[in-house]
């Protein structure tokens, strides 16, 4: 029964998180993707007004960014998939498809202690951080894409650890 009381615990962890960002959380909203309690839409609405990024926002009519996060089985134990899903945007730490490269979404980063909040707040942080702007090319993000970055990225970080690593690795 050591898999059943694992889903428990994500389903737990997971239905009191979301009653505690529907009931104190304004800067984001979630939206279960089909129903399904471990796939969440989260809509950023609120990112630092004297950003590029919030220009980019404000001179495009959008109104926030769209984040796709899916709970794997072991979760809280290990980190949920964090992707920017829309509109495109370029720099921000955001990786080819959306994948994000932040090390608190990898295994090595990841602790349970960190809520949905918490992970959205960084997502939001380092959007601003790494100066990301909406890109004009039309381009799509696509999960496969994004999946691919994000096992690219733990490669390189598992060989240069989280230092800079040089230009060429992303």
């Amino acid at each position: 029964s050591c898999c059943a009381s694992a889903s428990d615990v994500r389903e737990r962890r997971l239905l009191k998180e979301l009653q505690d960002i529907t009931t104190n959380v304004t800067t984001f909203t979630v939206e279960l993707v089909n129903d399904n309690l471990f796939e969440w839409h989260v809509k950023l609405h609120t990112v630092d007004k004297d950003s590029s990024l919030a220009e980019g926002m404000r001179q495009n009519n959008i109104t926030y960014i769209l984040l796709n996060m899916s709970f794997p089985d072991n979760f809280p134990f290990a980190p949920p998939f964090v992707r920017v899903v829309a509109p495109i945007v370029e720099g921000g730490y955001v990786l080819d498809g959306g994948a994000l490269c932040l090390e608190l979404l990898t295994p090595t980063g990841w602790t349970a202690a960190y809520t949905v909040e918490a992970i959205v707040t960084q997502v939001g942080s380092a959007l601003i951080k790494g100066n990301a702007k909406i890109a004009k090319d039309g381009r799509k993000f696509t999960l496969k894409a994004a999946q691919a970055s994000y096992k690219s990225l733990i490669k390189t970080h598992e060989k240069y650890g989280w230092v800079t690593p040089p230009k060429a690795e992303g």
